[in-house]
């Protein structure tokens, strides 16, 4: 199996349906013993220090690992992934472009993924299958989500954990429901956790490597991680093109708000934790979510992979003790 990398979240299906292996290379940088040594290779290629350090993560993992093509979504995520795909370009990688309309045209989106599945030679029934397939993994990804905020079983970090890898089944998704199973198993036998503050985490997956465990260490719980949550495809459908117009994250600010006001009435949420990767974007759409989020909110800023600084330790604990007063 040739292994297909991608930079975020796409209609994993294809990839499956072709017989390769999926790679989300996001977490392939996060998970990595020493994250901060790939955003320093980057950085000695040539990357500018004020890059966003999921991009540079993101090249010098694609670099360094033997894929047969990386998958670069250039709209509908990071506005840099233009300037990563020709550096990948640069080292001889195969690229394969990759658009998710910002209209949420059903018809642009079925092109391009029409498109895609040309370029791996299946065919809309092969597609569905494997959806068929990967669509019972994802409910036990919703059963996990809703054992996190309904019954108080799952802790936020096994929350994100799992979600966020169900954006490539951790490169096998068998496996991945295999070790699903255990654990949702497991977990049902625990005793539900009460008394904590109750906390909605949105935005990208955080660059920190300790954000979970140490908000538990202040008696806080991320009841909600939004991206993470969105990447399982949490909504039943027969079609894969209605299937990835659902999906909120690649269409803006205002299409991930009505999701995101609808889990925080119905989790019970205290406050709302907003992560804002260092010179991204998305940085500008705080704005949007600080006028229209009517609870009490943070916004985090998220720079070099590594555990919490103490600045931000700092004000978490602050946000956390006023949530409990």
């Amino acid at each position: 199996m040739g292994e297909i990398g991608f930079t975020t979240t796409i209609p994993v299906e294809i990839v499956i349906a072709a017989k390769k292996k999926p790679v989300d290379l996001n977490n392939l940088f996060i998970s990595s013993p020493r994250p901060q040594e790939l955003v320093d290779a980057a950085e000695q290629e040539g990357y500018p220090r004020n890059t966003c350090g999921w991009i540079k993560g993101l090249y010098s993992v694609a670099v360094k690992r033997s894929l047969e093509a990386v998958i670069a979504v250039i709209q509908g995520d990071c506005s840099n992934t233009q300037a990563l795909m020709e550096t990948l370009q640069l080292k001889g990688i195969n690229i394969i472009p990759f658009a998710y309309p910002f209209d949420r045209d059903r018809k642009t989106l079925e092109t391009q993924i029409f498109k895609l599945m040309d370029f791996f030679q299946v065919g809309i029934d092969d597609v569905l299958r494997v959806k068929a397939r990967l669509d019972n993994i994802r409910r036990l990804c919703w059963e996990l989500d809703s054992m996190t905020w309904q019954d108080d079983l799952v802790s936020g970090l096994e929350n994100h954990y799992y979600l966020v890898s169900s954006s490539d089944f951790n490169s096998d998704p068998f496996k991945y429901e295999k070790d699903l199973r255990n654990f949702i198993d497991k977990a049902k036998r625990r005793s539900p956790c009460k008394g904590q503050v109750r906390l909605a985490y949105i935005g990208v997956p955080p660059i920190f490597t300790d954000l979970y465990e140490v908000l538990e260490s202040m008696g806080a719980r991320v009841v909600f991680n939004e991206v993470q949550r969105q990447f399982s495809m949490p909504f039943k459908t027969g079609d894969i093109f209605e299937q990835y117009l659902n999906y909120t994250y690649p269409y803006g600010a205002f299409a991930r708000l009505e999701d995101i006001q609808e889990q925080l009435e119905q989790r019970m949420v205290d406050g709302v934790i907003h992560y804002t990767q260092t010179f991204c974007y998305r940085q500008i759409e705080d704005l949007i979510y600080r006028e229209k989020i009517k609870l009490p909110f943070l916004t985090l800023e998220g720079d070099k992979p590594g555990k919490v600084d103490a600045r931000t330790r700092m004000r978490l604990e602050a946000f956390v003790n006023m949530l409990k007063a």
